[in-house]
C-alpha cells in the first residue's frame, strides 16, 4: 500500500485511499463534501507560529523542514497519527491532502517523508 499527498484544491487524482486533511486551518471554498475526507488530524500540522514564520517561502523551506520535524518529535498526537497512518496503510492506500499552492516546499511534503522515516 501507498502514502500518497495531495492538493485538496485540485480535482481528486484518487479516491482509492484512506483521505486525511492535515492542515491547521480548513482549505477556503472546499465543503466537506467535495472534500471527501475520511478524517481531518489537524493537530498533525505545524504550529500556527511555525506556519506563520514560514509563510511558503522556498528560500525558508529547509529551515522549516528541520523545525517542522522537531515540533513533530514532541507532538503529544504523534503515536496515535503514527499508528493510525500504520493500521490504515495495511488496509489500503492512505492520501493526505494539505491547501499549500507550492507542490513542492510543503508541511505534506516534510510530513510524508517524516512519516516513511518513522514506519
Amino acid at each position: 500500500m501507498a502514502l500518497k499527498i495531495e492538493r485538496i484544491y485540485t480535482k481528486p487524482a484518487d479516491m482509492d485511499g484512506y483521505r486525511l486533511l492535515v492542515d491547521r486551518l480548513w482549505p477556503r471554498g472546499i465543503s466537506k463534501e467535495k472534500a471527501a475526507l475520511d478524517e481531518w488530524f489537524k493537530t498533525i500540522a505545524p504550529s500556527k507560529e511555525l506556519r506563520q514564520w514560514f509563510g511558503h517561502d522556498p528560500a525558508k523551506y529547509d529551515e522549516f523542514k528541520t523545525r517542522y520535524q522537531a515540533e513533530l518529535d514532541a507532538n503529544p498526537d504523534r503515536s496515535q497519527f503514527l499508528n493510525l497512518i500504520k493500521s490504515q496503510l495495511a488496509k489500503g492506500n492512505v492520501i493526505m491532502l494539505y491547501g499549500a499552492k507550492d507542490e513542492t516546499h510543503n508541511q505534506a511534503v516534510v510530513l510524508k517523508e517524516y512519516i516513511e522515516n518513522q514506519l
